[in-house]
């Protein structure tokens, strides 16, 4: 009779949890301190979405060179540099006293966090079995989602008891704390783990995905930039994240504005499609490992993906014909369920093409994504301002998502970036 195989890798699953739990926490309090900041420092909305935009800039041009420094140096130094790094600007946000200082900030910040995801997929490949790479998945880009719904409101009812500048003084300070602890227990791979059992680490090394050996050295940007997989995966990237940074950044002033809410109110409808994002990560992420435990690796990935962002745009679009604030958060938290359900199979599939480039391969789809990011926080204010509605920023997206059930039509995950194309 065999052994039980201990779960203790499973606090790797938690430890990614707790990360970006606070990675969205740290992200989102500029949203619902907009206002507040917009009147201290006389900005106006055209200025705020240039504020806004900033984090993505910085976030999506660093994507790809943190996560191939953590292919490079090991997750463990980088990954503690980043925290650290980010933890500084959001507290030197509080500090801002102008809009070049905020736009300094900001930039910084998102290039702080730009590592962040891409160090922890490719500590994904050396400790998650593949068969788990779902749940994983959904389970830490779940932290992400509860993070900033559960911030949305808690921000708005402290910057009534504290001030703006305090809420990033203190998140910063709980940054440096989550670095150290980090560090103090995270290990790059199983093997060097003292607290993992023999059994558990045979393991782990037994059903993970394995690393092949590198022909010249790491894997050339050009390779990863003329992959047909990766130039896909990045189009579609763009589409998720064109809506969700919209919940994260526009959608709190916009409903306050619109339906003339309070602050703490308007919280607590903008966390709704958060919330429903993190359903939609736990669901994909089981589906995704459902399928995949049927043999089914390429549908594994294509099916769950394909059906989120087909609620994305039904979402989307149905939100336009509501006219209270509950109807047009219930259609966009359906549109949030849908374009989360996209993310367990996009990083899975990052894994599966770049082995052991995985850091490199999932920054350079982030980074994509967050060039999304980048366009939403502009788009909205801009497409306004042209046109006088906001509806043309919602068709946009609509049109994004269409795009990106192209793209996964197309996808195999199958098909290796160390295998010539």
């Amino acid at each position: 009779m065999s052994k039980p195989i201990p779960k203790k890798r499973y606090w790797f699953f938690a430890g990614s949890f707790l990360i970006t739990l606070l990675l969205y926490i740290d992200r989102v309090c500029i949203s619902s301190a907009k206002d507040a900041i917009s009147s201290d420092l006389n900005l106006t909305d055209i200025q705020m979405g240039w504020v806004l935009s900033a984090f993505a800039l910085g976030y999506a041009l660093f994507q790809v060179p943190g996560g191939a420094m953590g292919d490079k140096y090991g997750v463990r130094k980088v990954m503690t540099s980043i925290m650290v790094l980010w933890s500084i600007f959001t507290a030197l946000t509080g500090a801002a006293w102008n809009y070049i200082s905020m736009l300094f900030f900001r930039f910084i910040f998102g290039a702080g966090e730009a590592g962040a995801f891409p160090n922890i997929s490719r500590a994904a490949f050396s400790w998650v079995p593949t068969k788990e790479r779902g749940v994983f998945q959904g389970i830490n880009f779940s932290g992400s989602r509860l993070g900033a719904a559960f911030a949305l409101p808690l921000v708005a009812y402290l910057i009534d008891a504290w001030g703006w500048r305090s809420i990033f003084y203190f998140f910063g300070v709980i940054g440096l704390i989550f670095a150290i602890w980090f560090f103090v227990f995270f290990r790059n791979k199983p093997e060097e783990h003292k607290g993992l059992s023999d059994n558990e680490k045979e393991f782990i090394i037994k059903n993970r995905q394995h690393e092949v050996e590198k022909k010249g050295g790491n894997l050339p940007i050009k390779t990863v930039l003329t992959s047909k997989n990766v130039i896909l995966a990045m189009i579609q990237y763009i589409g998720s994240n064109f809506i969700f940074f919209f919940m994260l950044t526009w959608l709190f002033p916009y409903i306050k504005a619109k339906y003339e809410l309070s602050l703490v109110a308007t919280g607590f409808y903008a966390m709704l499609p958060l919330l429903a994002g993190a359903f939609g990560n736990w669901t994909s992420g089981f589906m995704v490992d459902s399928i995949y435990r049927k043999g089914q690796w390429k549908r594994s990935r294509q099916l769950p993906a394909t059906i989120g962002f087909v609620l994305v745009v039904i979402g989307i679009l149905s939100s336009l014909y509501m006219d209270t604030a509950l109807g047009a958060v219930l259609c966009l938290s359906v549109a949030i369920f849908g374009a989360d359900m996209t993310l367990s199979p996009s990083w899975s599939f990052c894994m599966d093409i770049g082995e052991e480039n995985s850091g490199k391969v999932s920054g350079m789809m982030n980074m994509a994504g967050n060039l999304g990011s980048f366009t939403t926080a502009l788009a909205f204010p801009y497409l306004q301002e042209w046109t006088g509605s906001n509806e043309p920023f919602f068709y946009v997206a609509a049109a994004l998502g269409v795009v990106a059930i192209f793209c996964w039509s197309f996808m195999n995950p199958n098909k290796k970036l160390n295998n010539a194309e």
